[in-house]
């Protein structure tokens, strides 16, 4: 008898049949109004390490707007978000699941410093630390550099908002605003206005790295980045991205004119991988 003379069996036939595996997601923080173009060579490097490691999984943003405080939060308690990129501290990486490859090859804590262009030699006459405890220093109240910076004497208005530490600039709540190198030169182009520049004498340094954090109910996610980003630096596609995405900001910065204050950071974790050279930016 034909099948089509059973309508009852053909729903049992499809029902049987093998379903593709829906593909899996990786959910990263939605960036805050003004801040979109930030977040592309995290992601570019995120989905290259995928990539590399053979997966197909699709990264998207999360459904909401998120600051990076509400981000570790939602990652810690498995929701919203699957990775974060971010500063490392040992607070964070108690709490979350580090992969310890500098995304940033260790220049997110080489500092230079946004002022407002009618200032725009502030620091000229800066030559150590105490010298640049006479200035105000901003930045975000959950970011490891504020007590980096605190911890050697500097003072530091803080805030909750990304955005509102540029309007806080530009109102003269503070006077400096140190970024790190690579970051800089979009903040300049995207900040709106010829009110702000960057300053050309001087540059804070310490040790620190920018990592992709996982919850640390998720390893399995972890360990296929840190695979696919092993892979990368053997074959030379993740110094390709890095220079692809940031070699325009190391030329800009023109560290090698600088005045460098050198700084430690109490906050960075014994596990650092410091001994990996290749993982390094060396000037």
């Amino acid at each position: 008898m034909p099948l089509w003379r059973l309508p009852w069996l053909l729903p049992l036939l499809l029902m049987a049949l093998p379903c593709p595996a829906a593909q899996e997601l990786v959910r990263y923080p939605r960036a805050m109004p003004g801040g979109d173009f930030r977040p592309t060579y995290p992601l570019a490097q995120l989905q290259l390490a995928l990539d590399k490691a053979g997966s197909d999984a699709r990264i998207v943003p999360s459904d909401h707007y998120m600051e990076q405080d509400r981000a570790l939060l939602n990652l810690e308690q498995g929701k919203a978000v699957d990775v974060v990129w971010t500063m490392t501290s040992r607070e964070r990486e108690q709490r979350l699941l580090p992969v310890r490859i500098p995304l940033d090859r260790g220049l997110y804590g080489w500092r230079v410093a946004l002022v407002r262009a009618d200032n725009q030699h502030l620091l000229a006459n800066v030559r150590d630390l105490s010298d640049l405890t006479r200035w105000r220093a901003g930045q975000g109240h959950d970011w490891p550099d504020t007590s980096i910076l605190r911890s050697h004497g500097l003072r530091v208005e803080v805030s909750s908002s990304y955005e509102s530490l540029f309007l806080m600039l530009r109102a003269g709540r503070f006077d400096y605003f140190p970024r790190a190198v690579l970051e800089v030169r979009g903040e300049l182009q995207h900040s709106g206005g010829n009110d702000l520049t960057l300053d050309e004498h001087l540059a804070l340094r310490y040790p620190t790295a920018l990592y992709f954090f996982f919850s640390p109910d998720n390893p399995q996610l972890a360990e296929t980045v840190r695979r696919g980003l092993e892979v990368a630096l053997a074959d030379g596609s993740f110094e390709q991205l890095f220079q692809q995405y940031h070699g325009a900001d190391l030329h800009a910065a023109q560290m090698d004119r600088r005045r460098i204050i050198e700084i430690s950071n109490p906050l960075l974790p014994e596990e650092t991988p410091l001994q990996r050279t290749e993982l390094w930016y060396h000037p």
